[in-house]
């Protein structure tokens, strides 16, 4: 009973951790700790006989969760066998013959050709079901706009991003709680989105690994002379070597040497055997290929001391806990300081000031602590928020701790606020950096949000800051006088009410008449009438207008600003009635707007809603191939609802 009761929370805490890595683009246990249980998991699987129907041994990957398109792999998109072994690798080539290249840490894609362009590029998703992003494939840095091959291709590969890029681009977030963990969740965050020109700025490069088929063309029985193909049509390949039982150790150690010195990801190695035929005849365990096996490096680590729990608050108000130990040399550098991620883990790791640790580095970048060897357990909760002496709270979700800071006008919380309130969808404040505001509040220069109209008074201070000109100075006086005539609507949202986004701004402020006072003494029933705004936004809001401080705050604002009238109006509504509470949905490329955001806000502007799937509730979905055969279209047709093009909406506005 105990092994199986064990099985079931193994389970559980592995399908957390992967649907978190996957879904969510965050990391709550380290790769060491997930393979470690995975490994046990799978011994007492062996042992004991039993697989729960939801165990990460025979499951892959999970629902995709996102407003990208979705539709069905061909064929089911398997994951690899794994071995850290030299010595497995070559017992279970055998007498065969390999290739053997790097297993790259991105997002695997499927690509589609026809007629020598890119058709369709879909995400590998859970194996079954992948997202459409064939819109953000057309901007990868390396990927042929056209190649020469008539007929349909298929293929497989991974879309990475560079270390150097990665790094380039986590430097220019000054917000350290916002940079990214590892190139691999910026590389997922950049390729599932839906505006391609964010993935353009974030050079996402793509690698080939697998041919799938071409149609009419004679293959060979070699998976290496089909990836040297597929080089010769113009794709990059993942860069192999052809190995066998004489040489496979060798070559093991060769791309264990490189690593250091490689640009891209990489968290291990794939060996698949070069005969096609004999590959496939061995088919398929239940979620193993047997015609591959993937190999992960043995992480390097490192003893050391633990210092010091050095707690880190955020704009959020979490306070996150960084372990400090004495500096050790980790693949190459040296390393001194590791993320503690939560509570929990410190808890799990029973971690002490003065304990032995081992560390190392999570495929070979991000410093992780592997092991306590002694056990102390001698941590403390802080009771104060390092960053403003305020009072903090344990607070436990999904079984996982956290501590955060309460106090609402907590310093760390502060540059948050103003750095939300200047940003471009709010008040669309230009030269105020987190830099500049972390110093212009740690001068005691802003206080209040209403401090930022009063600048000019301050202009000797300002100017003599690091950095800091005559200049820039200017340039920032003349962008608040800007942000002065604004709409009601951009302001609710640059106040930083708790989970109020732009578009929820937008539809509370178009109920009300964009009239401040009603949507100040709205009840949590009225903003509940409206299509859009559930209980949890609608108590939100009236939270922040019952708050005295807000209040005082919201009047002295107001001092500063001018609201100017929106589309919205009355007139407007009866004008625009084919749009003005319509729910619609778009798809595809557009042309007469920059991108989809642009239609949005021009469908937002005139009263109507934009969802992210076709539903009954729909009423449009914009097209503008709408003959096109995807499941979003073929949706619309089933319940009736009319697909309609970018110039038949703008008919509509007229």
């Amino acid at each position: 009973m105990e092994k199986k009761e064990r099985i079931r929370e193994l389970v559980e805490k592995l399908n957390e951790a992967s649907r978190a890595y996957y879904q969510e683009d965050r990391e709550i246990m380290s790769n060491l700790t997930y393979d470690a249980l995975y490994d046990e998991l799978t011994a007492l699987e062996k042992e004991t006989g039993i697989v729960l129907a939801g165990s990460p041994t025979v499951h892959v990957g999970y629902e995709v969760l996102s407003e990208l398109e979705k539709v069905s792999h061909d064929s089911p998109m398997l994951s690899l066998d794994k071995t850290k072994s030299p010595e497995a690798l070559r017992e279970w080539l055998g007498d065969k013959k390999g290739m053997l290249s790097w297993k790259m840490d991105g997002l695997t894609v499927v690509l589609t050709y026809n007629h020598g362009m890119l058709e369709r590029a879909v995400t590998r998703g859970n194996g079954i079901v992948g997202e459409v992003i064939t819109n953000n494939a057309r901007v990868f840095k390396n990927l042929p706009s056209h190649i020469p091959f008539e007929n349909e291709l298929v293929l497989r590969g991974e879309a990475v991003i560079k270390y150097s890029d990665f790094q380039k681009i986590n430097e220019s977030i000054e917000n350290v709680d916002a940079r990214y963990k590892n190139p691999r969740n910026l590389c997922s965050g950049s390729v599932r989105q839906l505006n391609n020109e964010i993935t353009a700025k974030r050079n996402v490069f793509f690698f080939a690994f697998t041919l799938v088929s071409a149609q009419g063309k004679k293959l060979t029985n070699s998976v290496a002379e089909n990836m040297d193909w597929l080089s010769s049509l113009g794709f990059d390949i993942v860069p192999y070597r052809m190995a066998d039982r004489t040489n496979i150790l060798e070559l093991v150690s060769e791309f264990s040497e490189k690593t250091r010195e490689n640009d891209f990801p990489s968290d291990g190695l794939v060996l698949i055997y070069d005969d096609i035929a004999y590959g496939n005849s061995l088919g398929n365990t239940a979620k193993f290929p047997r015609n591959a096996i993937a190999f992960k490096w043995q992480d390097e680590e490192a003893q050391t001391k633990l210092l010091s729990i050095e707690w880190s608050p955020s704009r959020t108000g979490l306070i996150n806990p960084i372990a400090l130990f004495e500096p050790v040399e980790l693949e190459g550098t040296t390393v001194s300081r590791a993320s503690l991620h939560n509570l929990s883990m410190i808890e799990t790791l029973q971690l002490g000031v003065g304990d032995e640790i081992k560390v190392y580095k999570a495929n070979m970048i991000i410093p992780q602590i592997a092991e306590n060897l002694t056990k102390s357990g001698k941590w403390e909760i802080p009771s104060h928020c390092p960053a403003c002496g305020g009072e903090t709270k344990v607070r436990e979700e999904n079984g996982v701790k956290t501590l955060h800071c309460v106090n609402p006008y907590c310093s760390a919380k502060k540059i948050k606020l103003f750095s939300h309130y200047v940003s471009r969808d709010a008040m669309n404040i230009d030269g105020l950096s987190e830099a500049t505001l972390t110093k212009l509040i740690d001068q005691g220069i802003l206080s209040e949000l209403s401090d930022l109209y009063t600048l000019s008074k301050h202009k000797e201070e300002m100017t003599a800051m690091d950095g800091f000109g005559e200049k820039s100075y200017s340039n920032l006086i003349e962008s608040i006088e800007k942000s002065c005539h604004t709409k009601l609507s951009r302001f609710i949202y640059a106040i930083g009410i708790l989970n109020v986004g732009s578009s929820n701004a937008k539809l509370l402020c178009r109920h009300f008449g964009n009239s401040l006072p009603a949507l100040m003494e709205a009840s949590v029933e009225e903003m509940t009438q409206i299509d859009g705004v559930g209980e949890v936004i609608a108590r939100s809001v009236r939270d922040y207008f019952d708050n005295t401080h807000n209040r005082n705050l919201i009047e002295k604002l107001l001092s500063y600003l001018y609201f100017e009238e929106e589309e919205d109006s009355g007139e407007s509504r009866e004008k625009k009635e084919e749009i003005f509470g319509k729910t619609f949905v778009i798809t595809g490329n557009v042309s007469h707007f920059a991108n989809r955001k642009e239609l949005k806000e021009k469908i937002e502007a005139l009263g109507g809603k934009v969802t992210g799937s076709v539903s009954k509730k729909t009423d449009y979905l914009i097209n503008n191939d709408n003959m096109s055969s995807s499941s979003k279209n073929k949706k619309a047709k089933e319940l009736g609802i009319p697909v309609i093009t970018e110039e038949e909406f703008l008919a509509m506005t007229e």
